[in-house]
């Protein structure tokens, strides 16, 4: 089984009558969605390859227009795909920083030893990202580096915090 691709965005609409449409990118700058090789369109987890032909940034938006997709109503059928790449695709993170795919399924330690369990998802929030970690309850912690999260080792699963539990 091939390993899911990293979700970069979403198609979200359409922009003009050539096939160009929007694009929300998750990535920072928005704009960076756009230099990844390899992009791949998904729904409902079936991934296949696309190529982009053209694209920019427009307003808070991406604009682009894919091969294939050559005008308003082709180009229809993509609203609310997800757009990917495959995480060997992706230019490692500099270092204290960390694609959410690779925290996700990393225990969560107490600096005093105790487990709080698995994060099964980020959240973003605005102010900072948060882990939700699931254990013996569900429990949402600020990644907050060097006041919450201590040390994340990508190697031993684990990331260790100082969170004071309910």
């Amino acid at each position: 089984m091939a390993p899911t691709p990293v979700v970069l965005g979403r198609i979200s609409g359409l922009f003009g009558v050539r096939g160009w449409v929007k694009v929300f990118s998750y990535t920072e700058p928005r704009e960076a969605v756009l230099q990844y090789k390899g992009l791949l369109l998904g729904r409902n987890g079936d991934w296949q390859s696309v190529k982009v032909v053209e694209g920019q940034r427009h307003g808070k938006s991406v604009i682009l227009r894919l091969e294939g997709f050559d005008n308003r109503d082709q180009a229809t059928e993509l609203i609310g795909t997800e757009i990917g790449a495959n995480r060997d695709e992706l230019p490692e993170p500099e270092d204290g920083h960390y694609y959410w795919l690779d925290l996700i399924g990393l225990r969560v330690v107490h600096r005093d030893g105790t487990e709080f369990g698995t994060i099964k998802d980020m959240l973003e929030t605005g102010a900072h990202d948060v882990m939700v970690v699931e254990g013996e309850q569900e429990r949402l912690i600020p990644f907050v580096k060097d006041e919450v999260v201590l040390s994340v080792d990508l190697h031993e699963k684990q990331v260790n915090v100082d969170w004071e539990w309910d």
